[in-house]
Parts: C-alpha cells; sequence; structure tokens
C-alpha cells in the first residue's frame, strides 16, 4: 500500500516538502492542504509588486496548477485542519463549503507557518491597520495607495517594515516609521551598520522616529492616527509590521511539544516529540550553528531546507538538518543590506567575548567610473579566533560575500585564515584588497 503522507501548509516550507517527498518516493499518496486561497506563492516578493518593481501579485506564484499535476500531488486550497488525531493517525478538516473530511497519514508534517501580530495596542480593534503577510494583504494595501492614499504609518522598522516603507515612498506617499527600540533592523544589524542605513532612508524622506512605541490606535472605527512616544501622528494608510507569531495550536493540540523560543521542538530530522509527525518552516526551531542553541529563523532560505529534510525523512529516506545561520540579505533603494551569524550585540546576549572589524571599501577599483562604497563589519571570537558573523552594507556585490562569510562560519575558519584569502581582482567587478580580507586584517590588528 502506498505511503500516505500530509502536509499542514503549502507555501515554501510545504511544497519543498512535498517535493523532496515525491523525488524520495514515487508512489506515496502526498496531499497538501492550505487555508488560502493560493499554494506555493513567494511571501517575500510581495513589498515588491507593491513599489512596482514586479508587475502583478500573480507573478508572485512560483508554483503553478500544472506543477502539482506533474508531481502528483493532491492540493486542497481554502481547507482548514480543524484538528490532528495522533492516536489514529487522522487530520480533521473542512473546506470553504462547509464539507469535513478526515484524512488519515502515514506521515505528518506541519508547515503552519506563522501569522503577523499587533500588540495588545489601546484601539487596535479599529478597522484599516493593515499588515503583509499574503497576497490578499498586498491587494488590500494596492487599493488603499489606488483610492488615493497619500501618507502612511509603517509600524516596526525590521526587514518587512522597511521594504515596505520603502515601496510605499517609492509610489509617492509620505512615509513615518515608527521603531520601538533604539535602532532599526535590531535583528539585524548592530546600530553602528543600521544608522548607516537609517541616515539613507532619511536622505531619499521617509521620516524614522527610534524608541518609540505606539501607544494607541486613534479615530473612531477606522484608524485616523496614533500616538507614538506621546506625539500624534496622523495618516492615511496603516501597516502593522511588528512581526510574526508560529502558528502552534493545532500542534499543541495534538501533543507536540514547543520549545524554549515558543515554536515546535524538533531534531536534526524535522521531528517532533510525536512519532511521525514533523515540523518545518516559520512554525519550527531550529539549532544555531555558532551558539548551538534552539533559534527561530523565519525565512524562506531556512522553510525550503527544512522542508526538504523533513520530506525525505517522511518518505522512508534519510536527511539531517545542520542548523540555522540567520544569513539575510535586503535591498532598500540601491543599498545591499547582508547579515550572517551574530551580530555583536548577539554575540554579547550570548557571552561570547568578541573582536570585530570595521572597513570601508569600494567595489570596483577606486578610479574605474561606477566604484560603489562597501562597508564590511566582521565579528570574532576572541579565544578561538574563529569568524562567527558578518555585516556588509552596500551598493552591490552584498549577497555572494555574506554567502562566502557563512561558508567560512561553517567551516571554522579563523579570522587568520580569512587574511591569507587568495582572491580575484579585476577593475571593472573589484578591488585589489578584497574587502573581507581588509576586515579580517583590522580584526587581527585588535587582536594583538
Amino acid at each position: 500500500m502506498p505511503k500516505r503522507i500530509v502536509i499542514i501548509g503549502a507555501h515554501a516550507a510545504g511544497v519543498d516538502a512535498a517535493s523532496a517527498a515525491r523525488k524520495t518516493d514515487r508512489t506515496a499518496e502526498i496531499t497538501l492542504i492550505t487555508e488560502e486561497k493560493h499554494a506555493g506563492y513567494s511571501r517575500c516578493g510581495l513589498p515588491f509588486v507593491l513599489a512596482g518593481h514586479i508587475p502583478s501579485f500573480q507573478n508572485l506564484i512560483v508554483f503553478p496548477p500544472s506543477f502539482y499535476q506533474m508531481m502528483k500531488l493532491n492540493l486542497k486550497t481554502e481547507t482548514k485542519v480543524t484538528k490532528i488525531n495522533a492516536g489514529n493517525k487522522t487530520v480533521e478538516t473542512v473546506d470553504k463549503t462547509g464539507k469535513t473530511e478526515a484524512l488519515p497519514y502515514d506521515s505528518l508534517i506541519l508547515a503552519t507557518g506563522a501569522n503577523s501580530f499587533t500588540p495588545p495596542i489601546k484601539g487596535k480593534e479599529k478597522q484599516g491597520i493593515h499588515s503583509l503577510r499574503t497576497l490578499e494583504d498586498g491587494e488590500k494595501i494596492e487599493e488603499a495607495i489606488k483610492n488615493g492614499a497619500k501618507t502612511a504609518v509603517v509600524m516596526g522598522a525590521g526587514l518587512i517594515g522597511l521594504e515596505v516603507a520603502v515601496a510605499l515612498q517609492e509610489r509617492g506617499l509620505k512615509v513615518t516609521v515608527v521603531e520601538l527600540l533604539p535602532q532599526i533592523l535590531p535583528m539585524m544589524l548592530d546600530a553602528d551598520m543600521a544608522s548607516m542605513i537609517q541616515e539613507m532612508l532619511q536622505i531619499k524622506g521617509i521620516d524614522i522616529l527610534t524608541g518609540k512605541g505606539v501607544e494607541e490606535f486613534l479615530g473612531t472605527e477606522k484608524v485616523t492616527g496614533i500616538m507614538a512616544g506621546g506625539q500624534q501622528i496622523n495618516a492615511d494608510l496603516f501597516v502593522s509590521a511588528f512581526g510574526v507569531r508560529a502558528n502552534t495550536q493545532l500542534a499543541v493540540d495534538a501533543g507536540v511539544a514547543l520549545g524554549e523560543t515558543k515554536t515546535i521542538k524538533t531534531n536534526a530530522r524535522m521531528e517532533t516529540n510525536v512519532k511521525d509527525i514533523y515540523a518545518i518552516g516559520d512554525c519550527a526551531e531550529s539549532t544555531h550553528i555558532v551558539t548551538q542553541k534552539p533559534a527561530v529563523q523565519q525565512l524562506g532560505t531556512v522553510a525550503v531546507r527544512h522542508g526538504k529534510v523533513a520530506g525525505i525523512n517522511a518518505a522512508g529516506g534519510y536527511a539531517l538538518f545542520t542548523g540555522v545561520l540567520g544569513s539575510a540579505v535586503t535591498r532598500l533603494y540601491d543599498t545591499e543590506a547582508g547579515v550572517t551569524g551574530l551580530t555583536e550585540a548577539a554575540a554579547q546576549r550570548a557571552r561570547i567575548d568578541v573582536a570585530t572589524g570595521t572597513i570601508t571599501s569600494k567595489t570596483k577599483a577606486d578610479y574605474y567610473p561606477g566604484a560603489r562604497p562597501i562597508k564590511v563589519k566582521l565579528v570574532v571570537e576572541k579565544e578561538s579566533q574563529r569568524i562567527i558573523g558578518a555585516q556588509i552594507i552596500g551598493g552591490e556585490e552584498v549577497t555572494q560575500r555574506i554567502n562566502a562569510i557563512s561558508f567560512a562560519i561553517q567551516k571554522q575558519m579563523t579570522v587568520r585564515e580569512l587574511a591569507k584569502a587568495d582572491t580575484a581582482y579585476a577593475p571593472p567587478v573589484c578591488e585589489t584588497w578584497e574587502p573581507l580580507v581588509l576586515a579580517a586584517e583590522m580584526v587581527l590588528m585588535k587582536l594583538k
């Protein structure tokens, strides 16, 4: 009898799990269930549709219906899983017409993701507070812009918050960003690096208020303004980018344990504590490669890697997930910002004694037309001299440098080894001295 694999969630993690399971077992019956109307689209692309760089939200659908047919995957959209019965290995579902069904499984993969959340702020029940998590969310913001919104407040200055703020500003809106913490991109960059991005955004015309929490949503039925740090800010459009919370209720009700990060606890095979139930993506916990402690990295890259491992294992194969570094990159206007491993602040929280080196260089030979500035910060553990993190901000060529440092961290490279790296050079594409090498030399000078 063919193996029955049920996957709850049909985006990056879920679809990659289904694909890996199919490649492992050609005969398995694989069912994907999602509450959304559209499956397999890129959430990361939403701000860039709003900005007008991508023509339509429909362009973000990475896996068309033909993909599911070709891979022989049974996709159920607009269907909600109401209960998991781990004892008799079934999931109970209800579709949009109200029809209920109990689906049996041999392996169950939870890819239930996360939802945007707004903290318990006075007036949060009022209408007109948008988030950006789904295609429908994007369409609602697009509609507000087309209906003549001229001003916007974005609450939260993480990656999504800033990408949305830039998108709205590029569409002609006057944008204010409000962030509770004293700096922007607090999870991604140290304050010294974040200040560069903040300065650039302010020069482009975005107002940024840091160290100010949203205290109240103003207005009668619909939000017309906020109070933040004792200041009233009125606008036509309000976007909540406070962050996301993992969807774990289904798992908890089925007896699946959560880890210390309040997401689903998994082992290296992405298995939970309940036999034959796996968890992947934004709802699942990972281990940080540097600290070896539980970590939550709600990134598309992590989701697809989780999915591949769980899909192979659920279909009877064998695969291990080796951990996360939180490698991430974004582009805001013409500036790219990237991170991998621990920031200096995260290292201090993990009680790791570090030395750092920061260098400003150019992306091409200084005399070559179009050379763009690039700034590299390396974080190194003092005792072992191992590289444990990097942040890079530049006009171009950030992603592959972040990837290179990610490899270096995973291979436990020391800063001394990086300083001796054999790198390439040509005036139109890079400087004689690779900026990563110069940053490594800065660290070595401090370590002396």
